[in-house]
């Protein structure tokens, strides 16, 4: 029921909350249960469910407190080493010093825009994504999410080509808003909404063939096509490296079909993969692209796309306001960018996702080889790795064993038997080593039970 006078009470307590450093025994517990209560009455009691920190966490489930590296800790001082990374938000790792001065120091200064002044930073950060992105992509447009990326790069693709098709793959994951959504390469989420935006086909992942007679056939029976949509690594589907000859035979197939390509960078950006964008493992230029989660640097949300300058006519002629928001690209988010980029560049994170990578990738090829019965395969680039298990119910039993070891690590959201390695690129060798040496004796258990 609606109580304004207990909302003061509850928005006052947990005011408190948030300024305490450091909470006693008696704090934490109490925490723990209004967050487990809060989840269940008012946001998705269904996230309860399927949570390993409700289910394996004992008789207190685990509520996230702090962060610092490649460590998570909860309410109660419990500490994880953390190889989901948010979903790969966290390339910089948990409060990232730099990035929060950043944030900090505008803080204090102009958190929001005012909407109707020039506002110095969203015009500086478009100028550094200019400058770090592949090809001759010059504007930008900067949102708060990686579905609003999706969702603004459709409407530049319609606006210039005038077209309204789009090409996808199968198992791809471009985010839940309805375009976004209607990209989407697995039932169980479009199913129960349908119907969503029409003219949408779907293609292997990996099969530039495919793409080759979608396009013909299009063509052929005058079907539009604005744009080929794809994640140049498909993160959700499992960390799958498509082969080499793939994109650069995508590229050449749009240019000859005058169809724009379309690089989701949302997860694969910002150094994740070993290079600082999926695509330049190949070369390839794409006409539009989108990234976000680490372009923040773990602090902020924020997003965005961009087109090379006449494809980007469309946005800005004869209406400059086609596309806005109006909290998206805010201050606070553009700081936080700016810090991530200078922080990415000067630290060479690119470089260190791929040598750490390369080393993890091996040891995890070694523990798969050594349990067959558990494994099918291990696939990604850089620090983007997926565990293929033989059925979902066994990589649910990894990821659980190793949540009681102190691992943090998860499922993806359109591959039921895959387990993310995710972490912050920052994670050290010796946590490296630790996380293996516990996936190996979360394996031998596994197997004596099998």
């Amino acid at each position: 029921m609606r109580s304004l006078a207990e909302a003061k009470t509850v928005a006052n307590r947990w005011i408190d909350i948030i300024h305490k450093d450091s909470l006693s025994a008696e704090e934490a517990d109490a925490v723990m249960r209004e967050t487990v209560e809060n989840f269940a009455n008012h946001f998705n009691r269904g996230f309860l469910e399927f949570r390993k920190s409700v289910e394996n966490s004992g008789e207190k489930a685990a509520v996230e407190w702090t962060g610092k590296g490649a460590i998570v800790r909860d309410t109660t001082g419990r500490e994880w080493i953390d190889c989901l990374g948010g979903y790969g938000l966290l390339n910089l790792g948990w409060s990232h010093p730099q990035v929060v001065d950043a944030v900090r120091a505008q803080l204090g200064r102009s958190p929001m825009p005012s909407q109707e002044l020039l506002d110095p930073l969203r015009g500086a950060l478009a100028r550094l994504l200019a400058l770090i992105t592949p090809g001759d992509i010059q504007y930008f447009f900067l949102a708060a999410s990686g579905t609003e990326a999706i969702e603004g790069a459709l409407k530049v693709a319609k606006l210039y080509t005038g077209k309204s098709g789009f090409i996808s793959a199968t198992r791809g994951f471009h985010g839940k808003t309805l375009g976004s959504l209607s990209l989407m390469g697995k039932s169980d989420y479009r199913q129960r909404v349908m119907p969503l935006y029409p003219n949408i086909q779907w293609v292997p992942f990996g099969d530039a063939a495919a793409i080759q007679q979608r396009l013909e056939i299009a063509a052929l029976v005058g079907q539009d096509i604005a744009a080929v949509v794809l994640e140049p690594i498909q993160g959700e589907a499992g960390a799958i490296v498509p082969p080499d000859d793939y994109l650069p035979r995508v590229r050449e197939l749009c240019t000859q079909h005058g169809v724009l390509l379309i690089a989701d960078e949302v997860q694969t950006g910002m150094g994740r993969t070993g290079k600082l964008f999926g695509v330049d493992h190949w070369g390839v230029e794409p006409d539009i692209i989108c990234m976000a989660k680490s372009l923040g640097g773990g602090v902020m949300p924020v997003s965005a796309f961009g087109a090379r300058p006449e494809i980007w006519e469309g946005m800005m002629s004869p209406n400059p306001f086609m596309h806005t928001t109006t909290t998206g690209g805010n201050p606070l988010a553009c700081a936080a960018a700016i810090a991530a980029i200078k922080v990415t560049l000067e630290d060479d994170i690119p470089a260190m996702a791929a040598d750490k990578g390369n080393y993890f990738i091996g040891r995890l090829q070694e523990l798969a080889e050594g349990y067959p019965m558990i494994y099918e395969k291990i696939t990604g680039r850089g620090l983007l790795i997926g565990q293929h298990f033989h059925n979902g119910d066994l990589g649910y039993q990894v990821a659980a064993g190793l949540f009681k070891r102190g691992v943090l690590v998860a499922g993806t959201l359109t591959n039921s038997k895959t387990i993310r390695i995710e972490p912050p690129i920052y994670i050290e060798p010796a946590q490296m080593d630790a996380v293996l040496d516990r996936l190996d004796d979360t394996l031998k258990e596994i197997k004596a039970g099998l």
